[in-house]
């Protein structure tokens, strides 16, 4: 199974139960191989403690064991998104509205693949950063190849 086809899975086996428990799965990282590497990134309103981080530690690992969908050995990882947390979903974008931002896209567009600027508005499938520079660049969501949280 394609390494991106496996992260697919492993989200769609994942995140109810994470939603369940009153967590948002805010990335998952899944690193195949003999020094294979699960990742988790959780969220919640009001923030996420190591106690937290270890509940849906344990809750994943028994859902794993009993699904086995990993057929090699990995270490399984759980921690909160950090101050510069990813953003992948349209909901997480229109959560942060306001707040500054990096983007890289996946083509060029308007000659850079690079924006910097805080986050104006989200659309149906596109968001409007205000660039530094002070214009605006209006970013279709199927561009974006990474975009995260910034700190300047």
């Amino acid at each position: 199974m394609e390494k991106e086809e496996m992260r697919k899975k492993l989200i769609d086996l994942i995140e109810p139960m994470v939603e369940s428990r009153g967590f948002e799965l805010v990335e998952l990282e899944y690193v195949p191989g003999r020094n294979g590497r699960l990742r988790l990134y959780i969220d919640r309103q009001g923030g996420v403690t190591l106690d937290h981080c270890e509940l849906i530690n344990i809750a994943v690992s028994d859902l794993l064991d009993y699904h086995d969908p990993i057929s090699h050995s990995y270490n399984l990882e759980v921690s909160s998104p950090g101050v510069e947390r990813p953003l992948n979903k349209k909901e997480h974008f229109q959560r942060f509205e306001g707040e500054k931002v990096k983007v890289k896209t996946r083509e060029m567009l308007k000659g850079r693949r690079n924006f910097s600027g805080t986050l104006q508005s989200t659309g149906e499938d596109f968001i409007v950063v205000k660039l530094e520079e002070g214009e605006l660049a209006e970013i279709p969501l199927a561009e974006i190849a990474r975009a995260h949280l910034w700190l300047p």
